[in-house]
C-alpha cells in the first residue's frame, strides 16, 4: 500500500498570472510519480480569499512568491497567514511527526518580518534574472543544497530585500542564514539575505528554486522585463542570461535540486512510519 501524500499550497499571487505555480504543479508531480507516495495537493488563496490550509490534513507545505509589496499592512489575511506559520511551530515542537515548509520570494520576506529577523526595504531598482548565490558557511552543510555548487544560480525577481540581519535574534531563535547575494564591490550597499533555515522544518529563499527555463524564456520575451534587465545590467549581461537558460548546470540544475531535495527530507519521517489517512 502506497503512503499518501498531501501538500498545501499557500497561494500569495493575488490572482496575478504567473510561472511559478506552473512549475511548483510540474515539481510536485514529477516527485509524484517518480516516489511512491500517492500524492495530491490544494491551493490556498491567502491574499484573496484569506485562505490557510489546516495544519493537521496536509504533511507538506509551500507558500508561494507574489506580487506587489511585502511590507506588512495590517491585513486580515496577514494575521490569518502568521496564525498558521505560528501555529505550525507550535504543532512541530508538540508532535513526533514533522511538517515542513518551503517559503519563496515574497513568502520569505513576509517570515523575515514576522520573525524579525531583518529589515526588508524597497531596492533602488528592482532584481529580475538569472543571478549566482552565494551559500554561507552554514549553507554549505545545508541538506536542501546537496549536489549544488559554490556560487549557484538562480532565478532573482524581487523589488524588495532583506538587509541590517539581527544576528543575536537570529541566534536565539536558532535559525541560521544560508545564502547571501552576489558580492558588487563597485556598489557601496549591503548584500541582501537570499535564505533562512527558520526552524528544523522550516525554509525559505529569496531567490525562486522553483523557476524553468521555459518559463524565464516567455518572461525575457516581453518588451518590459527586456528593458529592465539591459537597463539595470546591460545587453551583454541581458544576452548571458539567455544562454544560462540553456545550460544545464545553472538554472535547470538548481531547478532539479532544491525542492526535490526539500520534498525528500521533508517526506523522508512519512515513509519511516508509514503513516496513511
Amino acid at each position: 500500500m502506497s503512503t499518501k501524500l498531501k501538500v498545501g499550497i499557500l497561494d500569495l499571487y493575488k490572482g496575478v498570472p504567473n510561472e511559478g505555480m506552473r512549475c511548483i504543479k510540474m515539481l510536485l508531480e514529477e516527485f509524484f510519480d517518480k516516489s511512491d507516495f500517492e500524492g495530491s495537493y490544494e491551493i490556498f488563496d491567502v491574499r484573496g480569499e484569506e485562505a490557510v490550509p489546516e495544519i493537521h490534513n496536509f504533511d507538506v507545505f509551500i507558500s508561494t512568491g507574489g506580487p506587489g509589496s511585502p511590507l506588512l499592512e495590517g491585513h486580515t489575511w496577514e494575521a490569518n497567514y502568521f496564525g498558521f506559520i505560528d501555529q505550525l511551530i507550535q504543532y512541530n515542537q508538540e508532535n513526533e511527526k514533522k511538517k515542513h515548509l518551503f517559503a519563496i520570494c515574497h513568502s520569505f520576506q513576509l517570515l523575515i518580518q514576522h520573525f524579525q529577523f531583518s529589515q526588508v526595504s524597497k531596492r533602488k531598482s528592482t532584481s529580475f534574472g538569472v543571478m549566482p548565490v552565494h551559500k554561507t558557511e552554514t549553507g554549505e552543510h545545508e541538506a536542501i543544497f546537496e549536489g549544488l555548487e559554490e556560487p549557484f544560480w538562480a532565478v532573482d525577481s524581487r523589488d524588495y530585500q532583506a538587509i541590517q540581519a539581527d544576528f543575536d535574534k537570529i541566534e536565539a531563535f536558532g535559525a541560521s542564514i544560508l545564502c547571501i547575494e552576489k558580492e558588487r564591490p563597485h556598489v557601496p550597499l549591503e548584500r541582501a539575505i537570499m535564505a533562512v533555515r527558520f526552524t528544523p522544518e522550516i525554509i525559505g529563499t529569496q531567490f525562486h528554486p522553483e523557476a524553468d527555463a521555459d518559463g524565464m524564456y516567455r518572461y525575457f520575451q516581453t518588451e518590459e522585463k527586456r528593458a529592465a534587465v539591459i537597463n539595470e545590467y546591460g545587453e551583454e549581461k541581458f544576452n548571458d542570461m539567455l544562454e544560462y537558460l540553456e545550460d544545464p548546470e545553472k538554472i535547470m540544475f538548481t531547478e532539479s535540486v532544491i525542492i526535490p531535495n526539500f520534498l525528500r527530507i521533508a517526506t523522508g519521517q512519512l515513509v519511516e512510519q508509514g503513516v496513511n489517512y
